[in-house]
């Protein structure tokens, strides 16, 4: 890890990536108040952070039944037919369905996450993933837990922003 790294996620740092996960709307005057820092200090901290890639965005989450997309899958791709998963990966990435999508080790090569209308329109898009390789599917009953962000005590255990002994 990079000593920028190391000096933005120190205790402060830390607090201040906490608090935007929970609440990216808050004010830097609001973070200010809650980690100790001035505004003019939250927002070069925010923009370092954003600098190092620390922070790579701010994102809305969405209630998808509330949207028209009751129904959520996660399809593992067995095997993807001899295709390169760079390849694979920017086809799935196509199909507007498909929320996400990761490259993994194991049995899979690859493994989606799409929202549906309807199980017949799951349906539907599961035949245009058989494309990239074998689907196995598994709907998605609820969500009872979803962490919306890194616990402090995670970074934490990273080692980041503590004083190391030489």
């Amino acid at each position: 890890m990079s000593t920028v790294v190391e000096k933005l996620l120190d205790e402060t740092g830390r607090r201040l990536l906490l608090e935007l996960q929970q609440n990216a709307r808050l004010s830097y005057r609001e973070l200010g108040k809650r980690v100790g820092l001035s505004l003019p200090a939250v927002a070069d901290r925010i923009h370092k952070m954003e600098e190092a890639g620390i922070i790579t965005g701010y994102h809305a989450t969405v209630n998808l039944a509330n949207v028209g997309l009751p129904v959520l899958a996660v399809i593992h791709l067995e095997s993807i037919g001899g295709q390169s998963c760079t390849y694979t990966v920017s086809e799935v990435s196509k199909i507007p369905e498909v929320l996400e999508c990761y490259r993994v080790t194991g049995n899979d090569s690859i493994i989606v996450q799409v929202a549906a209308t309807s199980v017949d329109h799951l349906t539907r898009v599961i035949d245009q993933l058989s494309v990239y390789g074998v689907p196995a599917t598994s709907l998605v009953r609820s969500n009872p837990f979803k962490r919306h962000a890194i616990p402090h005590e995670s970074l934490e255990h990273t080692g980041l922003g503590q004083d190391r002994a030489p």
